[in-house]
């Protein structure tokens, strides 16, 4: 419930998660988030038990990746239309159904099928995380908003390290397919716990849309745009890990790195989620963009371990304020009625940068580290130029 009083003091991380429904909801949106993390992994694991190639793995993982990429948008717009409570479950039986079904499918002798059953279950991928985002803005009161989307983004970053963590987890004492499972139970889990919370439940006010829905704002394209460049950094950065592992023969660092960035985005998301009166919100984006951009230059030059390590905590300081920037920006942006489509296109577009930046750091790491590292350095430089070509239309007050 938003607070009405005027004298009322900023509230705390600690109070925030206190707000009616705002901690299930966080709680239950992670769990169903977890597939995103594990299906790619997931799926590599299982066509190696297979005896399939690992580029058929690699094939399924992309698969998945894009069609969720395709259908976010699409079921943002159905909740935006209807209600989370309503598209969610749907989706997620589909997605849980496809996940169940590739635990008995043979990768080698029907891959067709993996592929077919692999793109049906990232492309019904329950729209939680977008749909979360549209809600913030409901549940908290307006002066603290930016502390909540911080938390959310610093928050995503568990997503990102139990769901690997969990698939390998579940190879080990189960089976390579048991990750698959385990991805229908948590989207399942995930989806209906958010689902029954009253905010979830709430139904759209019926008004007509415009077929492009939140694409009609300039805005909003300026910021896709950087958002697109940002998903490159993120992309990117697992093929830098595995180049500086492989120059210092410790495969320790593959892993080590991303961790690294994940925790600078932890302490990151929490110390903005502290600031007390923040700026504009494009302002703050801008600010955000340049230093994350600065962050990368300290990982052009090859480093030993320890240094690399540290120099990897540095872009992560800027991460989660980037997102929780982009997101709440994206909300100010659109028109009414498109909230969830609207977070939904960003997801979905740095999604893509995502998978563009590894296709393209693996090409260029043949020519050495600091041909490899300035591919994450260019696109957080180029997500900061866009953001700043495109400050009008991004300036909010």
């Amino acid at each position: 419930m938003l607070t009405s009083a005027s004298t009322r003091q900023p509230a705390t991380g600690r109070s925030i998660l206190r707000t009616p429904h705002v901690a299930p909801l966080l709680a239950g949106t992670l769990v169903g988030r977890l597939p995103s993390s594990m299906a790619p992994l997931g799926l590599l694991l299982a066509a190696r038990a297979d005896h399939a190639s690992t580029a058929l793995g690699a094939i399924l993982a992309a698969l998945y990746a894009l069609a969720g990429a395709v259908g976010q948008p699409l079921l943002g717009r159905a909740v935006d239309r209807s209600s989370l409570a309503v598209v969610a479950p749907a989706a997620a039986a589909v997605s849980g159904a496809a996940f169940t079904a590739l635990t008995v499918v043979d990768f080698v002798s029907q891959p067709l099928a993996a592929a077919v059953l692999a793109a049906v279950a990232g492309l019904a991928t329950p729209p939680l995380e977008a749909g979360l985002r549209a809600m913030w803005t409901r549940l908290v009161d307006p002066r603290d908003h930016h502390r909540v989307f911080a938390l959310d983004s610093a928050s995503q970053e568990l997503v990102f390290v139990a769901g690997p963590l969990l698939a390998t987890a579940m190879c080990q004492l189960a089976s390579a397919h048991g990750a698959l499972a385990a991805c229908a139970v948590t989207t399942v889990a995930g989806t209906a716990a958010v689902a029954v919370r009253r905010p979830a439940r709430t139904r759209s006010a019926a008004r007509p849309v415009h077929w492009l829905g939140p694409l009609r704002s300039r805005g909003l394209l300026v910021l896709l745009t950087a958002a697109l460049f940002f998903g490159v950094t993120l992309g990117s950065f697992p093929v830098l890990a595995l180049g500086v592992a492989d120059r210092h023969h410790e495969g320790w660092l593959a892993g080590l790195l991303p961790t690294a960035l994940s925790l600078g985005s932890l302490i990151g998301g929490t110390a903005w989620a502290r600031i007390r009166q923040p700026w504009p919100t494009g302002k703050a984006l801008l600010a955000v963009g340049v230093g994350y951009a600065c962050a990368f230059v300290a990982l052009l030059v090859p480093e030993p371990p320890w240094l690399a390590v540290m120099a990897s905590i540095l872009p992560g300081l800027f991460l989660a304020p980037w997102l929780a920037c982009a997101f709440l920006t994206c909300d100010a942006l659109v028109p009414s009625g498109t909230a969830t489509e609207a977070a939904a296109w960003l997801i979905s577009v740095i999604g893509l940068g995502q998978a563009a930046g590894a296709a393209t750091a693996g090409q260029l790491s043949a020519f050495g580290h600091t041909t490899t590292a300035a591919v994450p350095l260019l696109g957080a430089a180029l997500a900061a130029a866009t953001l700043g070509a495109g400050r009008r239309r991004l300036s909010l007050t």
